[in-house]
């Protein structure tokens, strides 16, 4: 099914981050003049390393103290001004599916036995609709090679000793806390009572579970219980807590650029809702289609099928609409096609085998048109 593809999308993505992360540099010093030793490195490592120390070296000559606390916030503007297009879409997107949720719960209502069918009739919704559901993913997965291209080229810094006790405002290293000690600094620097330490390197991963959180409550999103807008939704409330958690574990440095980041996401987004009036909304989707029959009177009075044993009035005011006016036509209709009237119709099943033979009997006794 859709949804199990999107699923397993996901998870090689984020196999795929995992990958990459085990490309960073080893423990120890770096030679500055080695040359890259994998793709991974040349194309991505070794570039950001030297944009960041290019960068560094302008901001520096200005005179501005904690340099590459204020380069790292340089790039961070400098990546959301390239992504600044997929961000439009992601609200986009967010918005459009939110505009939908009406059509869908209806949709889930109506096939609600049938999961096939209901998964079917959303992906021809969202089509007629133009929206994407995971096109609010983009740009999150996009920011994924960026975060640990980011993270490879300030453990680079780290171990060419360009980062090392880079201090910014109330950060005493933008190197620390060190990858290789996982989360250990936190009880070191608890037994040690080094209270400034832990205030200093716990602030940026609090930051940014809180900027997270608000800006997932700023965004749109879907209500729906199809397993799609679940997966999505239940991804999202444990991406903050996954996040704050990592920052943990890495230096304070990337750190700084997510938080930044997530501020600056905040700013934009309030920012295109005052300009807009709203995120922009997708294309109008049409009507779900729920063939509410138009009762009738019966054509032909000697045909009135509400003579049939299981047939009311309702019921006989609906195959009417559907176009079995006599006894001939409920005879030679199949158990199949009422069914769908009947469903259509919001009414419950009959016995359909037993109507078509009381028609075929009061056909045959000359009752019929």
């Amino acid at each position: 099914m859709k949804h199990r593809r999107r699923f397993v999308l996901l998870v090689l993505l984020m196999l795929t981050v995992l990958s990459l992360g085990g490309c960073s540099s080893q423990p120890g010093s770096v030679d500055p003049e080695a040359p890259p030793q994998n793709v991974w490195q040349a194309l991505v490592v070794f570039p950001l390393t030297e944009a960041l120390m290019f960068l560094n070296r302008l901001i520096a000559r200005t005179g501005i103290p904690y340099s590459y606390g204020w380069t790292i916030i340089v790039f961070t503007i400098l990546i959301k001004l390239v992504t600044l297009p997929l961000t439009a879409r992601q609200m986009q997107s967010a918005k459009a599916m939110q505009e939908l949720q009406p059509q869908l719960q209806e949709l889930q209502k109506k096939y609600a036995k049938d999961r096939e069918t209901l998964a079917q009739k959303q992906m021809e919704l969202y089509k007629q609709a133009g929206v994407n559901p995971m096109g609010g993913c983009l740009p999150l997965l996009i920011q994924f090679p960026i975060l640990v291209g980011l993270y490879n080229a300030l453990y680079r810094l780290a171990a060419l000793g360009e980062l090392v006790g880079q201090r910014f405002f109330w950060i005493p290293d933008l190197s620390r806390p060190d990858p290789t000690a996982g989360t250990k600094w936190l009880g070191e620097a608890w037994r040690a009572r080094d209270w400034y330490e832990l205030v200093a390197y716990l602030s940026l991963p609090i930051l940014l579970v809180v900027t997270q959180i608000v800006l997932q409550k700023m965004t749109p999103t879907s209500s729906s219980n199809d397993p799609q807008s679940s997966m999505m939704n239940q991804m999202m409330l444990v991406m903050p807590i996954m996040f704050g958690w990592i920052t943990l574990t890495v230096p304070s440095g990337l750190a700084l650029y997510w938080v930044v980041s997530n501020l600056l996401s905040l700013a934009q987004q309030a920012v295109m809702v005052r300009t807009t009036g709203a995120a922009p909304t997708a294309a109008k989707a049409p009507p779900v289609e729920t063939r509410e029959p138009k009762i009738r009177a019966p054509a032909v009075e000697s045909d009135d099928l509400a003579l049939i044993k299981g047939i009311g009035r309702r019921t006989a005011s609906v195959l009417i609409a559907a176009d079995i006016t006599t006894f001939d036509d409920l005879a030679a209709a199949d158990e199949a096609h009422l069914a769908e009237i009947m469903e259509a119709a919001d009414l419950p099943p009959g016995d359909y085998a037993s109507w078509i033979r009381q028609a075929r009997r009061l056909a045959g006794n000359g009752e019929g048109s």
